[in-house]
């Protein structure tokens, strides 16, 4: 499905209690101690969580988020992988990738993961990609941002509102990278430096363990970092990255120590790291960092998921290049043998729509019974068909469903609001494109959107009630999110 810059993210389960005596053996040193003696006197869990949700709708509104569910399903369903075997975890996860073409990736409150494009780009397998995750997910499980407040108790926890305001600037003007957030907290504190290096030591221990203990390659986490020293070295300015992840010689060479001292295993990359990586560059890669026919070539004499991936990569390539038919002739044969491939399936998808297919779109989705699949993929994909090919009851049905199930996935409200719309039915679509405003931080324009559609209700309907209680909850978290704002 053709898709715009926001995003959406996926809950991830936490580790079950059951399942603790299967690390028996593992270190333990992850286990934080417990949270009245350590940033539980500054920040609650649900005071971080409350700043996490403020913070990613002021990122869906400000900065250049990539909603692709290809993309997004993937970066989840990896993170969730990992978190699924990390301790001390208090909260769901979400994961997030920004097109943005330099080097970076930042965790903050309650659970978010933001990773840069240009990850992909820099990652040779997907255990790499995975150590990135797993270092971005330990400095939340150790809570560093809240710990580091507690270390500045003389200050206010609203003075660190501007770290995260300088993460928003630097997304919202991907030009002017992440040297706000450095600049904020050396104003914020002199000695903050130090305290960083030190945090990042600590992510780097605990997130090779959660590499290892989810069945990752632990020497990627050290050889991604020798990638960030080399391109220090020979650069003419040092990578993003190492603006906010400081990486002295000693954090590398204990990166490396300590994975030399766990068992080498052979991991091969999964077909889906190969698919993302081609769709990352092939459909928002720069024309300085596009997708290559060197590195298709590279591919096409890999393996089998490498093989398929180049296929991909090339269909992908005469998709962009608007050369229709020649994606097609990659793409058919190759949803022949895998009839239930979503990358094919969504590409394939995108090109009848754009050829005017749209009915050849709607029968091949049914015949992999994307109606009621649990793939989000599938479904908005036979969501918008439906919606291209007129059925627009059979998609607001759907989308009802889907929102429902994934209420902070801007895609579902928009093809809502988009479905409603077209069937002329103004409260409803006013309600829908309610619900994308204050997914994006825009709580107001969403209040009143919902208060026209309450205004075009029934005087007493259960959709009246029902946009009334939605205002009181939107006006509460208005109430909440107050603090930030001020800050």
């Amino acid at each position: 499905m053709a898709t715009r810059f926001v995003t959406t993210g996926l809950l991830v389960s936490t580790l079950s209690a059951s399942l603790l005596p299967l690390y028996a053996t593992a270190d333990s040193a992850d286990l934080l101690p417990d949270m009245g003696t350590t940033a539980g006197g500054t920040l609650t869990i649900d005071q971080e969580l409350q700043m996490g949700d403020y913070y990613v709708r002021q990122l869906r509104g400000s900065a250049p988020l990539i909603t692709d569910p290809l993309l997004d399903q993937y970066v989840n369903q990896l993170g969730n992988r990992l978190v699924a075997h990390a301790y001390s975890v208090r909260f769901p996860f979400h994961f997030f990738i920004v097109n943005n073409d330099e080097l970076n990736a930042f965790a903050f409150f309650g659970g978010n993961v933001v990773l840069h494009s240009a990850i992909f780009r820099f990652t040779d397998n997907e255990s790499e990609l995975a150590s990135v995750l797993s270092h971005e997910i330990s400095h939340v499980t150790q809570r560093h941002l809240a710990r580091a407040m507690e270390d500045q108790k003389s200050k206010s926890p609203l003075t660190w509102v501007g770290v995260l305001g300088s993460i928003l600037l630097a997304m919202a003007s991907p030009e002017a990278g992440m040297a706000g957030l450095t600049g904020t907290i050396a104003g914020t504190q002199q000695g903050m430096i130090s305290f960083t290096r030190a945090n990042e030591e600590e992510a780097d221990r605990i997130g090779l363990q959660v590499l290892q203990r989810s069945g990752f390659d632990p020497e990627a986490m050290p050889n991604f970092l020798q990638k960030l020293a080399d391109q220090s070295r020979y650069a003419s300015k040092p990578p993003e990255m190492l603006l906010t992840h400081p990486l002295p010689d000693s954090r590398l060479s204990d990166a490396r120590n300590r994975a030399n001292q766990m068992p080498r295993i052979v991991v091969q990359s999964s077909e889906d790291f190969y698919f993302a990586k081609v769709r990352i560059l092939g459909m928002y890669g720069t024309e300085d960092h596009p997708l290559t026919d060197d590195y298709l070539k590279q591919l096409s004499d890999g393996n089998i998921r490498q093989q398929s991936a180049a296929q991909y990569g090339r269909a992908v390539q005469f998709y962009k290049a608007k050369s229709f038919n020649q994606a097609r002739n990659i793409l058919e044969p190759m949803l022949k043998k895998d009839p239930g491939n979503a990358w094919y399936l969504d590409l394939l998808t995108d090109i009848d729509i754009d050829q005017k297919h749209v009915p050849q779109a709607i029968a091949r989705l049914e015949k992999a019974n994307a109606a009621t699949s649990k793939d989000a993929v599938l479904q908005l994909n036979i969501a918008n068909a439906y919606i291209e090919g007129g059925e627009l009851a059979k998609a607001s049905r759907l989308l009802y469903r889907y929102t429902y199930a994934h209420p902070d996935d801007v895609n579902g409200w928009d093809l809502l609001t988009k479905s409603v719309a077209e069937q002329g039915l103004r409260a409803q679509e006013l309600a829908a494109r309610a619900e994308s405003m204050a997914l994006v931080g825009r709580l107001d324009q969403s209040i009143s959107m919902l208060s026209s559609a309450s205004a075009q209700s029934k005087l007493g309907s259960l959709d009246q009630a029902r946009y009334d209680a939605r205002i009181d909850q939107l006006r509460q978290l208005q109430k909440r999110f107050q603090l930030y704002e001020k800050g």
